[in-house]
């Protein structure tokens, strides 16, 4: 049987983001051509893009995008970009990689403000292929020090999809898998549903199953069985915002999981790129929480499955205290508790 050809999560091609729809998949690899900035930033509301380093790149492509959409003089065209930086950050709050990224495509437009329209089409362009190349040279450090920690023969239960889909390739979460079967390790791995949106039984299965790795999927509400059975070596999971103290946002459901896997004594890990550390955000309790639309939980597949009447709360994402987390796996390191000196060491 042939190995399936490297899937694309995002990428620019002829003056356009192209990313893959992850709304379609397992059934469906569809790639969406988006030609305007409003069409990355549904993109991202949407969740054709979702996992917070994946939305910082599509940001700054949407950024760059804008540059090239615009025919008017310089002028203009500052102002058109910085209105697209102003429409990307309202997408998705929680994702700090978001901010990170329009940061960064802001202070390349403060730099070229002398510049020639051309100019600042090249530099916005550069700067948003320089966060796409780092964003997967970073997932590759963040699994070969996380595949330190995986045993020779290990289950790895996970939540949501931290792999190839959330970032700009490899993964976080699923990066420390892959680097580790690399490495020559014997390892299973079980993949949290993940509900509402179904993260893991649609994402995280696919692209493990794609590339051959030992993968079950089970509902959310087996994984503290199997944790209490010792059937599960160590979790490890991404993450969209890690706070100052080590205090971690990540989808809905991970919480659990983590007071699960602390009673259990089984090790939890966050595994994250340094653009997702917020050093400017002191505790979870300031993370920005995003509630979705309420037809990801009233409707399954298009059919509605709760009673018209009965309201709806969706937030899309909990905050796991840094008590409960044995260790952050960063592209700079591996670090510890306690958290807050040694994030700021790191930094």
């Amino acid at each position: 049987m042939n190995k399936p050809q490297p899937f694309l999560t995002i990428t620019w091609r002829d003056n356009a983001v192209v990313m893959i729809d992850q709304r379609r998949l397992p059934h469906e690899e569809q790639y969406n051509v988006y030609t305007d900035v409003a069409g990355v930033a549904g993109a991202i509301r949407d969740m054709v893009i979702r996992g917070a380093p994946a939305i910082g790149v599509a940001a700054a492509y949407g950024v760059a995008l804008a540059a090239h959409a615009a025919s008017d003089g310089l002028s203009q065209m500052i102002d058109r970009v910085q209105a697209a930086c102003d429409l990307l950050a309202t997408t998705r709050p929680t994702a700090v990689n978001l901010f990170w990224a329009i940061e960064r495509m802001s202070k390349t437009l403060k730099k070229a403000q002398q510049a020639t329209p051309d100019q600042l089409r090249l530099a916005l362009l550069e700067e948003a292929r320089a966060i796409h190349d780092e964003d997967l040279a970073l997932c590759h450090r963040i699994g070969e020090h996380g595949a330190t920690l995986v045993p020779d023969t290990a289950t790895v239960l996970t939540h949501c999809n931290a792999g190839a889909l959330a970032t700009a390739g490899h993964g976080t979460a699923l990066g420390v898998i892959r680097s580790a079967v690399s490495a020559g390790k014997n390892v299973r791995v079980l993949a949290d549903e993940t509900r509402p949106f179904l993260q893991g039984a649609r994402l995280t299965a696919w692209e493990l199953a794609r590339d051959g790795i030992d993968v079950t999927v089970i509902p959310d509400v087996a994984a503290p069985l199997l944790l209490s059975r010792k059937e599960v070596t160590l979790v490890v999971v991404g993450t969209d915002r890690v706070a100052a103290n080590g205090d971690v946002a990540n989808k809905i459901g991970t919480y659990g999981v983590a007071l699960a896997a602390h009673a259990n004594r089984i090790p939890f890990y966050v595994a994250a790129p340094w653009s997702t550390i917020d050093l400017d955000t002191k505790d979870g309790a300031a993370i920005p929480i995003e509630n979705r639309p309420d037809e990801e939980v009233t409707h399954v597949f298009g059919k509605r499955i709760v009673p018209n009447a009965v309201p709806v709360l969706n937030p899309a994402f909990d905050v796991t205290p840094a008590a409960l987390v044995t260790a952050l796996i960063t592209d700079r390191g591996i670090v510890r508790p306690p958290f807050g000196p040694g994030l700021a060491a790191l930094a």
